[in-house]
């Protein structure tokens, strides 16, 4: 399901010439901070505004109905992320059936008038669009035809391969906080939404991705307050010694290690 402000594809809010990538954006690792900068870079050399396309939910979902991804953050906290790291605006788009029936060239002809396309940044095996036609290769030529240059980024990588939101999450789940923080560059975060049970049981609006049972070291909030977390075999979180703070309220708990 996705959040109630994703915006349908011919419905974005008016930017005007633009830089665009757009993907999935899941914790908003190292690698889509490359994607980031390039995105930024090419808006400056333009005179264009940046701007991130953020898909939700997630692919996965929609394709094979009953799936759940589990996700490394929020969408609301990707978004955030990402203007922290430079873009001048990161949307939620809706990724439905409709949206998936577009080809790649109908999914930029439904851009404008809110978004005139200047470059389209990508990494050489990305695409998108029906049937994944939106290759760099084919963006490139329907770009000379109506207008926008394709910038490609080449993924970032280390010694076992490009950084993703997938290793980040296989990392998570074997417990393995430290490599888990090195690909993203920033520790794995829980945002829970409330709590109001007096064990400390969290609520989350999302799936989290989690590491296995047991307990952790984390830091909350914006003072990093020390904290431990306990994980259940069913997913279940708990915040030991839990604070009380509004209902509704999101707090962001940053996993340290296993304790």
């Amino acid at each position: 399901m996705s959040s109630p402000s994703a915006f349908a594809i011919d419905q974005l809010p008016a930017v005007g010439p633009a830089t665009i990538c757009m993907g999935i954006f899941d914790g908003v690792h190292r690698g889509h901070l490359a994607l980031v900068r390039a995105t930024v870079s090419a808006a400056v050399e333009r005179g264009a505004l940046s701007l991130a396309l953020v898909f939700d939910p997630h692919p996965d979902e929609v394709v094979r109905p009953g799936t759940i991804v589990p996700r490394l953050a929020p969408t609301t906290d990707n978004l955030r992320r990402l203007e922290l790291a430079g873009v001048d605006r990161a949307l939620p788009v809706r990724f439905d059936g409709e949206l998936r029936a577009l080809t790649a060239e109908e999914f930029l002809a439904a851009l404008p008038p809110s978004i005139d396309l200047r470059a389209l940044v990508m990494t050489p095996e990305s695409a998108f669009g029906r049937n994944r036609g939106g290759t760099p290769d084919a963006m490139r030529a329907h770009g000379r035809a109506i207008g926008f240059d394709v910038v490609l980024v080449e993924p970032l990588v280390d010694e076992h391969g490009p950084i993703s939101s997938a290793r980040v999450r296989a990392a998570l789940a074997a417990g393995e906080i430290d490599t888990a923080t090195a690909l993203l560059g920033h520790p794995p975060t829980l945002v829970a939404q409330s709590t109001v049970d007096p064990e400390g049981w969290l609520r989350f609006a999302y799936a989290p991705a989690l590491p296995p049972p047991g307990r952790y070291r984390a830091t909350m909030g914006e003072a990093a307050r020390e904290a431990v977390l306990e994980i259940g075999p069913g997913g279940e979180v708990r915040l030991e010694g839990a604070p009380q703070w509004d209902s509704g309220q999101e707090l962001a708990l940053e996993l340290r290690s296993r304790l």
